[in-house]
């Protein structure tokens, strides 16, 4: 096959705008991430003096003062962000955990078994997914508060995870019931022939099947906890202590506070999000392959 001039300046052309593209999408989007870093590392003496500088400091980078009076309780000058930090991963974690332990039953439940009312609740779930989260905050709230959920830091973390369940169940429980539908029920109904129970045949087959589906779920869920700030801030502004980093994060941006613990405070919700993004790529990449080349 023979290619002619024109057709090979067109793909060569083609092959530049499109690098030309990436490159252009890439800059506009890691900027802002690297403008934050690098003002969380500067003195705000230095912010104030050159704003616009974009090299390092590799002195002041050293120094890490701004994360380290971030972290510091507030009784020693600090900010209390190492306290915010624990909050947020236990309520995220078991938030997550809860959610996709749930939404395994019910979306096993919503598309292998036939009950009154099947087609009503598949509505439902989308209908429910799509009612804004401050419509549902004072009926939660008022809820929260009669359960007695508010007297104490660790009755208002767990009050916090039965309220963050309102808002990922609905999403995760979609997103695991339309990958369910594509699992083939003759697996399951050989297993049943075998003898497997229920509880077996999600235990053995729905779920080494559905491993992509579960991580990327986990992480959608778990990013939604993570960065959460309406109910936080209506659940938990009164006790200083039960703070997760969304509301940390929110009190930073004062008059009063540098703006360069600001940026150091958004780089700590931050990077967490991205590092879990990049291992569970890794691991979706090898659940989408895993048993492909088994016989």
């Amino acid at each position: 096959m023979t290619y002619t001039r024109e057709t090979i300046e067109q793909f060569l052309i083609g092959k530049v705008l499109r690098w030309i593209g990436i490159l252009f999408f890439f800059l506009i989007t890691a900027f802002p991430f690297y403008y934050m870093v690098l003002l969380s590392f500067r003195s705000i003496q230095n912010l104030l003096t050159d704003p616009g500088n974009l090299m390092p400091d590799w002195s002041l980078v050293a120094s890490m003062e701004t994360y380290i009076n971030i972290m510091k309780p507030v009784s020693q000058g600090g900010q209390g962000f190492y306290t915010f930090i624990l909050n947020s991963l236990m309520v995220a974690t078991i938030a997550t955990a809860l959610t996709l332990i749930i939404a395994i039953l019910a979306a096993f439940a919503a598309t292998r078994l036939d009950f009154r009312g099947k087609g009503l609740i598949n509505w439902g779930i989308l209908l429910v997914y799509l009612v804004p989260a401050i419509v549902l905050a004072i009926p939660l709230f008022v809820i929260f508060s009669k359960l007695g959920f508010r007297a104490t830091v660790e009755r208002r973390l767990f009050g916090l995870i039965i309220v963050y369940l309102s808002s990922t169940l609905p999403v995760a429980l979609y997103m695991l019931r339309s990958y369910f539908q594509t699992i083939p029920t003759a697996l399951e109904e050989a297993a049943l022939i075998d003898g497997t129970t229920r509880l077996g045949t999600i235990w053995r087959i729905i779920i080494p099947l559905s491993v992509p589906a579960i991580a990327s779920t986990g992480l959608y869920v778990f990013m939604i906890a993570w960065n959460e700030f309406l109910y936080a801030l209506l659940f938990l502004l009164e006790e200083r202590d039960a703070w997760t980093l969304s509301l940390g994060v929110a009190q930073l941006n004062t008059q009063e506070v540098p703006k360069t613990m600001l940026m150091a405070g958004s780089v700590v919700i931050t990077v967490p999000i991205i590092i879990l993004f990049f291992f569970f790529e890794r691991f979706l990449t090898q659940g989408l392959t895993a048993g492909a080349v088994k016989g």
